[in-house]
């Protein structure tokens, strides 16, 4: 969760104290354009990783990293950890449940605090201004996106849990899971994916304001015949530790830009965290009842660890890791193929797959421990905190190595 901060963090800071411009010209070729203030500078270019004077080809030492680019890169780098973290986290809580009773126990106030101060730390690198002219720039891709984002994941959130047939509370948690908004960790797999970055965010933006609105008006529809849902209790929580944080950064960015510089760095390590934190205290809680599932308290003592697993993923545990795997794919999947239907261009393509696949887990946590009496219901979010971002990794490392232009012109010679 939140590691989209890490595309503020990444960035070199030297490139902040420096008066140029990036133009894009071709892949292998920045040219820097000097900015208006300096406009007898020479302007440079990078070609195949040296830089020059357009006017005498004279090499330029680029500037040496400083100690505050190795800070920031050690940061965004610990940040990036946020699978590992979760997926650390769920195997201790497994052993050691009560490790985390001291957050548990305080929700589901704790989990909407730490939610907020998430979306805060959000806001803080988010400027609205940008978002609206990104928005005003590509309108079409951005609004199939969305609708995308909240067609294909909540119609598969119920298809996966009648066809499995999960209780009541499990196809609850799974349908609250599809009708959330896309996650900010796509940002960053949209990036590795080389995907379309500027429509990534924006879907993330929108989604996240739309949310409001839309995710407990289509988990009345939904999943209001399982169990009761308040659509308007809903509506009020995710207004409160979604889209006011933001609103909040946004203006603390604007009003105290020094202070906010300041602490930018620490906000995607402090937001992955969190986010970990979150969902790793949700599975503790319902580690004693999953472990009742399992068959494996009645195998003998020296059974296989490959027998032990099996009984593990035979009981409800398994069930739930299924669900969550095929949602996902779905998202993956259809939101590609959706894209392709559209006649979008690869980096698009990719874009919209990875932002339906990848939801605000987060969101699923707070609102399923707020407004949902059993515990279960926040168990496939929690689930799909850990599985849901080792998929888009693995999906973003994969089309990391397959350039998109490659991709478009296979699929052209199949045309």
């Amino acid at each position: 969760m939140a590691l989209s901060l890490l595309l503020a963090s990444t960035r070199p800071p030297f490139l902040d104290r420096t008066h140029f411009k990036i133009t894009h010209t071709n892949p292998k070729k920045l040219t820097f354009s000097s900015h208006p203030n300096f406009r007898n500078l020479p302007t440079l270019t990078f070609c195949s990783g040296s830089v020059h004077e357009e006017s005498g080809h004279l090499p330029v030492t680029p500037p040496k990293p400083t100690s505050l680019d190795w800070d920031h890169n050690v940061l965004s780098t610990a940040a990036s950890l946020y699978p590992l973290y979760v997926t650390a986290g769920g195997i201790f809580a497994c052993f050691y449940p009560s490790a985390f009773s001291w957050f548990a126990k305080r929700g589901p106030a704790s989990y909407s605090l730490s939610l907020g101060l998430i979306m805060l730390s959000m806001g803080l690198t988010l400027e609205l201004k940008d978002l609206i002219a990104l928005f005003m720039q590509r309108p079409l891709s951005i609004l199939y996106g969305c609708v995308a984002q909240f067609t294909i994941m909540p119609a598969f959130g119920l298809i996966v849990s009648k066809a499995l047939g999960l209780s009541p509370s499990l196809s609850v948690g799974l349908i609250l899971l599809g009708c959330c908004p896309g996650g900010t960790a796509s940002n960053v797999v949209t990036l590795l994916a080389q995907g379309d970055v500027p429509l990534s965010i924006v879907m993330t933006g929108c989604t996240t304001l739309g949310a409001v609105l839309l995710t407990p008006f289509l988990t009345k529809i939904l999943a209001g015949t399982c169990v009761p849902v308040d659509a308007i209790g809903l509506s009020i929580s995710t207004l409160q530790v979604v889209v006011v944080p933001i609103l909040l950064g946004s203006y603390m960015q604007s009003k105290f830009p020094a202070a906010v510089k300041t602490v930018t760095p620490f906000t995607p390590l402090f937001a992955v965290l969190a986010s970990s934190l979150l969902a790793c205290s949700v599975f503790s809680e319902n580690v004693v009842r999953l472990k009742s599932s399992m068959v494996a308290a009645s195998l003998p003592s020296d059974a296989s660890l490959i027998l032990r697993i099996r009984s593990i993923f035979s009981g409800e545990l398994g069930v739930i890791i299924l669900a969550v795997l095929l949602l996902h794919c779905a998202g993956f999947f259809v939101g590609y193929i959706s894209a392709v239907i559209g006649g979008f261009k690869e980096p698009q393509r990719r874009a919209i797959s990875i932002e339906v696949g990848m939801q605000n887990s987060s969101l699923g946590v707070v609102l399923a421990t707020s407004h949902f009496t059993s515990p279960m219901v926040a168990l496939p979010p929690a689930m799909s905190a850990v599985i849901m971002n080792l998929m888009g990794s693995s999906l973003g490392f994969f089309w990391r190595y397959i350039n998109p232009s490659d991709s478009e012109d296979t699929t052209q010679s199949q045309d």
